[in-house]
């Protein structure tokens, strides 16, 4: 099917031609028509695979028909991470060039002076994240009450980030008659109730089994002591990768950590993460775009808000404890057909995670032993019943160390033996 076969009006036909579109991606093919019809909608398809393009194009094309002139907000995305937010508002903007309509993204992070000063110009698409719209809401500079077009976008996200009961609070303020439209690249229970509590007899579209990856990503796992993560990873960006990288790390400080290792290198390298300002972001984001630099290192707030054509190659510094995770991280290669390679570092911490990815993603991914790091000799480290890692023994805590003697060989902190504690039960010793 090409995407003249999708009845689309001229403006957006020519728009989606200069972006170099021809075929639509499955997602894209099945959700386009249903969603022109007016249906509520429920996709779920694995990042990478062309969701925004699925939605934006026929908001256009239903919203370019409305006849209504008004300042109203008249569709509504919401999506869990600035970097998302603004990839969407940017690919609507191209979409609909040719059309009369006004978009707008909106996020938190920066002053509110500019987006405030476009809404109240008027818009006809606010892209937004949950914060920032709540903020803009309780302040009386957004209304909902005409919106006709909802989108909930990466939903799954939604739940990972603690963002479900702004959602919720978000929904009750949308009027009852409008059409939802709901995607998500994972399908949990809690984002499945959610999905059935907002939609009104969905189509539903499942255009690739739940969790999977791209079969055009290479994946491959580098069993690694964690003292050596840092030396492996410049040793293959040295020696083995001349292409840009984006590197995932687990923490905020292990991101600035990696960069700061690799700008030592002579491996040019930018963070990426929440402590960072939103102006910093996106001069990291732009400059890894670009190629000015090459390797950019980033937490999971950029898992799925980071679209760069043709990007090759994704590390993973550590597994996240969330399996579902991988999924997304590795998302960011291989995107729309494109060929792309994953490599995991993994140490003793991250083989439970290991096994549980590849439960999830229900294959085997090859580990590579060729490089001078390699050990045979990782164990897994034991995990307690909310997944953290524990010391050997079962206990959490490291062992504890024999209390020091006092002079009288009692164990320090003992009852002293000029104090006896009174008969009374109720008695409460002050600290």
């Amino acid at each position: 099917m090409n995407f003249t076969d999708l009845n689309l009006i001229e403006p957006i036909a020519k728009a989606i031609e200069e972006q170099g579109y021809t075929n639509p991606t499955p997602i894209q093919e099945r959700s386009i028509p249903e969603i022109l019809k007016g249906s509520d909608f429920l996709g779920c398809a694995q990042t990478g695979t062309g969701k925004t393009a699925a939605f934006a194009i026929p908001i256009l094309q239903n919203l370019s028909k409305n006849k209504t002139k008004n300042n109203h907000i008249k569709a509504l995305i919401l999506t869990p991470t600035r970097e998302l937010a603004i990839q969407i508002e940017e690919n609507i903007n191209a979409y609909g060039k040719y059309l009369p309509l006004k978009q707008l993204v909106i996020f938190g992070g920066v002053k509110q002076g500019n987006q405030e000063a476009a809404l109240r110009k008027g818009i006809d698409i606010l892209v937004a994240t949950p914060g920032r719209l709540l903020d803009f809401i309780a302040q009386g500079i957004i209304s909902l009450k005409n919106i006709e077009i909802f989108v909930l976008d990466e939903a799954d996200r939604m739940l990972d980030m603690g963002f479900v009961h702004d959602v919720k609070r978000v929904i009750k303020l949308l009027p009852q008659r409008r059409q939802t439209l709901f995607f998500s690249a994972t399908m949990p229970s809690e984002i499945q109730k959610l999905a059935d509590s907002i939609l009104n007899n969905p189509v539903k579209v499942e255009v690739t089994p739940v969790s999977s990856t791209a079969e055009t990503i290479k994946q491959s796992v580098y069993f690694v002591e964690k003292d050596n993560k840092l030396n492996l990873l410049s040793h293959i960006l040295e020696n083995d990768i001349a292409d840009s990288v984006l590197v995932f790390s687990r923490t905020k400080h292990g991101a600035d950590k990696i960069a700061r290792k690799l700008q030592k290198d002579n491996i040019s390298a930018e963070a990426i993460h929440g402590n960072k300002s939103q102006n910093a972001r996106q001069n990291a984001l732009n400059n890894f775009k670009s190629g000015k630099t090459r390797i950019l290192v980033a937490t999971d707030i950029a898992a799925r808000g980071i679209d760069i054509d043709e990007l090759k190659y994704v590390i993973n510094f550590e597994l996240s404890d969330v399996s579902e995770t991988y999924v997304h991280r590795i998302g960011r290669t291989g995107r729309a057909g494109a060929e792309g390679s994953s490599i995991s570092f993994v140490d003793s911490l991250d083989l439970l995670n290991l096994r549980n990815t590849e439960k999830l993603i229900g294959k085997k991914i090859p580990v590579i032993k060729d490089h001078p790091f390699h050990t045979d000799d990782l164990v897994a480290q034991k995990r307690d019943s909310n997944n953290k890692p524990m010391a050997a023994g079962g206990d959490r805590r490291p062992p504890r160390s024999p209390k020091p003697q006092n002079n009288n060989n009692k164990p320090a902190g003992s009852t002293p033996t000029s104090f006896k504690k009174p008969k009374n039960k109720n008695f409460t010793r002050k600290k």
